[in-house]
């Protein structure tokens, strides 16, 4: 599942307060800091999903003409191209 960049402040503040809370980690910087670090870390890793989708999209140009012709289903296309990249370069998405 997708997760639009606006939980991102929610989902990071929740698992941050949920890791101290279960003393799994002790910040050695104030909470809110700790927070926007988390932010950070969650944005890069979704940001690895999106320079994905546009590397398939260029990938898939060489290919425009055959896909208008109707001999390629381009969302089919898509989705084999994406999970064949994610399981060469052992992506997590």
């Amino acid at each position: 599942m997708r997760v639009p960049k606006s939980w991102v402040p929610i989902l990071a503040k929740r698992i941050s307060d949920n890791l101290v809370a279960r003393e799994m980690v002790k910040p050695t910087v104030p909470m809110e800091k700790f927070i926007a670090e988390s932010e950070l870390i969650i944005l890069e890793e979704l940001a690895v999903e999106d320079r994905l989708n546009d590397e398939v999209r260029e990938i898939l140009k060489h290919h425009v003409t055959d896909i208008e012709k109707g001999r390629m289903d381009y969302r089919k296309l898509f989705d084999l191209t994406k999970q064949r990249l994610v399981k060469e370069r052992n992506l997590v998405l």
